[in-house]
């Protein structure tokens, strides 16, 4: 097949959802499809790249963050991924396209379908989809939610990141939903020996963001200063000046080190050291740096919240927190900071547990979902 992909993140632009696109594309591409992707464009990020594996075309889209699309930037992707997809169609002659994200990528093949009759499929990763974000996205949705029911049904098939987002999905469009679960490569991603650190090592990943609820992150940490540990945050966002503020009012600024915005396939780096993933989000659809973390072997420590329950088996290796109960963040991060043998046991059940997510399978999933729409009749 040729599969031209639209993504308004790609690394290392965006969060996890363009890790996702990215690594489904060099899957497809393993397997002997021809990928050819268009994403947005940031700063001194070149046009085009050809890696020999497949192309990267990256649109001017007024996008200022990388971290972050405003409505600007995402009405920006849209249009300009139209008129590029558009010269794609008539020259490279795809035979589908894949959309990471119901909106905004998701419009701009649903009026390439309706002009060129070339078949799509969405994956959506919960902040498309009404109420999955909605600190973040309710104000957009209320504007442009009446525009977004044709999209799901034309769409030749749609893949959902967790069982919570096809849930969630389902009570705004009726229409047929695959839940296909991020998945990462378990020969690449490789811990090596699991060994828990002294003092143990607590990390974030992600955007600062009212979603990511770090207030409260900084909060359990300063109730728990007693015990032994040290932290790292990961990321950048519209709250970053707040929160190290914050971390110095709780004068933890020598046991929190913040390292900005990091390249979303370097991430996993900062994992060699750690031991344990923290994550008091509000909401998420089924977080990469979750499974990531698995993969490199480290307890999690999650808000029982939209696809964190997928990764996590309590009592095995981690625990979810009812996020409006959060005295229970402290209880979790206190049974494992004073109990290096269960560290270091949930550390090796995350890894173990790792295998349900293997990108091979993910892939494979994608594979037939898009031959199956590209067979179906225009």
């Amino acid at each position: 097949m040729r599969i031209l992909v639209f993504t308004h993140e790609y690394p290392p632009l965006g969060g996890g959802g363009g890790r996702v696109a990215q690594d489904v594309c060099q899957g497809l591409t393993k397997l002997g499809h021809d990928v050819r992707i268009i994403t947005a464009k940031s700063k001194d990020l070149p046009n085009l790249t050809d890696n020999e594996v497949f192309k990267v075309i990256r649109l001017a889209s007024k996008r200022r963050e990388a971290y972050r699309a405003d409505l600007k930037a995402m009405f920006g992707f849209l249009w300009a991924s139209f008129w590029e997809g558009l010269k794609q169609i008539r020259t490279w002659k795809p035979d589908v396209m894949h959309v990471h994200f119901a909106v905004p990528a998701g419009a701009s093949a649903f009026f390439l379908h309706i002009f060129t009759k070339v078949p799509y499929v969405i994956t959506a990763h919960l902040g498309d989809v009404p109420g999955g974000v909605p600190e973040k996205t309710n104000k957009w949705f209320q504007w442009i939610f009446p525009l977004t029911p044709s999209i799901w049904r034309k769409a030749g098939g749609i893949a959902a990141v967790s069982d919570y987002t096809k849930s969630l999905a389902l009570k705004s469009y009726d229409v047929p939903i695959e839940v296909i679960q991020n998945g990462v490569d378990l020969e690449k991603i490789d811990p090596g020996k699991i060994e828990v650190g002294s003092p143990p090592r607590i990390v974030f990943a992600g955007r600062f963001a009212e979603q990511k609820n770090l207030f409260q992150l900084v909060k359990t940490l300063a109730d728990i200063r007693d015990l032994p540990w040290v932290c790292t945050l990961i990321g950048d966002g519209p709250l970053f000046e707040a929160i190290k503020q914050e971390i110095e009012q709780n004068n933890l600024q020598d046991r929190i080190s913040l390292t900005g915005w990091i390249a979303p396939e370097n991430v996993i780096e900062y994992y060699k050291n750690c031991d344990i993933l923290f994550m008091p989000s509000l909401s998420e659809g089924l977080p990469v740096v979750g499974v990531q973390a698995m993969a490199m072997g480290l307890a999690l420590v999650f808000s029982r919240v939209g696809g964190c329950i997928d990764l996590v088996e309590e009592e095995k290796n981690g625990y979810l927190v009812d996020p409006t109960h959060p005295s229970g963040y402290a209880e979790a991060l206190m049974e494992l900071l004073t109990d290096p043998e269960r560290l270091l046991h949930y550390r090796l059940a995350s890894r173990q547990l790792a295998n349900k997510f293997s990108l091979e399978q993910t892939v494979k999933k994608y594979e037939a979902l898009l031959e199956k729409a590209m067979r179906q009749p225009k």
